[in-house]
């Protein structure tokens, strides 16, 4: 297998790469791709590139998709690899398909803070994750 053709497969972000971002910090339009630079021999190309509508994701929206993808669809093989309860689970899939402009009618799936705080206790959701839900409300 070649070096190029390794690099096609998933690739996360190693220590010294950032994500690029999607939005201008300055007015808040979408960020054109201008440059694309070669990390082997330092070359460059210069023009205005589309981008990829997965890369704005973070990595723990990546690590959804590939759990749902080599699930085939389940959402309870999502839950329990997550380890989340299952409204949890269909909860960070909806905003997922948001975020990639997939989602159908806005359903109210979000949870609300007894339900967050009711999965803490039966211990479907960690602290952390319910600090984070809890902060979206």
């Amino acid at each position: 297998m070649s070096e190029r053709t390794r690099s096609v497969g998933r690739r996360s972000a190693t220590p010294h790469e950032h994500r690029a971002p999607t939005d201008c910090p300055v007015c808040g339009h979408y960020l054109a791709v201008t440059r694309l630079g070669c990390v082997s021999c330092g070359s460059e190309l210069a023009g205005v590139f589309s981008t990829c509508e997965f890369c704005g994701l973070s990595e723990a929206d990546n690590e959804l998709l590939r759990v749902f993808l080599a699930s085939r669809g389940n959402l309870r093989e999502v839950e329990r690899y997550l380890g989340v309860s299952y409204p949890t689970a269909r909860l960070r899939f909806d905003r997922v398909l948001e975020k990639l402009g997939l989602a159908e009618e806005p359903e109210d799936t979000q949870l609300t803070r007894d339900q967050v705080l009711s999965e803490v206790a039966s211990g479907a959701l960690s602290p952390e994750e319910a600090a984070r839900l809890l902060a979206d409300l």
